[in-house]
C-alpha cells in the first residue's frame, strides 16, 4: 500500500488514443496525467507532440505533467506551454541551459521539472535544484514502456531527497520506469512523492474493434502451377 502523501501519475503511453476522453475519465482524481513526449532522437521511440497534449487538456481536469524526452527542449518547451502543460519536465542531458529553461517555464505560469537518466549522477542537480518544482528520477533507460525497474534506483532517489533537505527546498520527487504494485510499496513510496506508473492506472475494459479482413497474398504463376500439379503417391 502506498503512503498517503504519494500520488500516482498514470501515463497515457498505454492509453487507447482512439478513445482518449474515455481513458482519461477512468483516472480522474489521480495526481497528474503523465504525458510522455518522445522525438525518436533523444530516445529511440516516437510518441506524442503538443497537438495530442492539447487534446488531453480538453478532455480532463487533471493536471498534465509533460515529460519531454526530446533533443531540443529549448525550442519545443514554448509549444508545450502553449498547449497547456501544467508541469514541463525536460532532461538535464538534453540542454546546456537548464536554469534558463526552468526560469522560462516558471515565467509562463507552469511548474518546471528536471529529469535525470539512470547514468546521470545526482550531483548534476547541484546547480539547478533550487530552480525547479519537480525532480524526475528515471528508474529505467527512457524510450520504451514495459522495462524493469533498475536495482539500486532507490538509493539514488534517497540521494535526491537528501540534497533537497540540505538545500532547504521541497520539489516533487517523481520516479518513472518499471513501477509496479510490487515495488511501489513502502520503501519506494517513502523516498518520493509522485509515481509515473502505467501499470498502476485503472484501465477501461477492452473495446471491440471492427477490422477489415486481411487481403489474400497474390499467388505467383509458379506457385499456382505447383499447387495445381497432380501428386503421384505410392500406395
Amino acid at each position: 500500500m502506498l503512503e498517503n502523501n504519494v500520488q500516482v501519475a498514470p501515463s497515457i503511453l498505454s492509453a487507447d488514443l482512439g478513445h482518449l476522453a474515455d481513458e482519461l475519465a477512468t483516472i480522474e482524481g489521480a495526481g497528474y496525467v503523465h504525458f510522455d513526449a518522445m522525438d525518436g532522437h533523444f530516445v529511440p521511440n516516437l510518441t506524442f507532440g503538443p497537438g495530442v497534449l492539447s487534446a488531453v487538456k480538453a478532455a480532463t481536469q487533471t493536471p498534465v505533467d509533460a515529460h519531454l524526452m526530446i533533443s531540443n527542449p529549448d525550442q519545443m518547451v514554448p509549444e508545450y506551454l502553449s498547449a497547456g502543460a501544467d508541469i514541463v519536465t525536460f532532461h538535464y542531458e538534453a540542454t546546456a541551459h537548464a536554469n534558463r529553461l526552468a526560469n522560462l517555464i516558471r515565467e509562463r505560469g507552469a511548474k518546471a521539472g528536471i529529469a535525470i537518466n539512470p547514468g546521470t549522477p545526482v550531483s548534476a542537480l547541484d546547480a539547478i535544484i533550487e530552480d525547479v518544482d519537480l525532480v524526475l528520477v528515471m528508474t529505467v533507460n527512457p524510450g520504451f514502456g514495459g522495462q524493469k525497474f533498475i536495482p539500486g534506483s532507490l538509493r539514488k532517489i534517497c540521494q535526491v531527497k537528501a540534497m533537497c533537505a540540505e538545500r532547504h527546498v521541497n520539489p516533487i520527487i517523481e520516479v518513472d520506469g518499471g513501477i509496479s504494485p510490487a515495488n511501489a510499496a513502502e520503501p519506494l513510496a517513502r523516498a518520493c512523492s509522485l509515481l509515473a506508473a502505467p501499470s498502476l492506472a485503472r484501465k477501461t475494459a477492452p473495446r471491440p474493434s471492427a477490422r477489415l479482413p486481411r487481403p489474400a497474398r497474390p499467388v505467383s504463376r509458379g506457385e499456382r502451377e505447383k499447387r495445381d500439379r497432380p501428386h503421384n503417391r505410392i500406395p
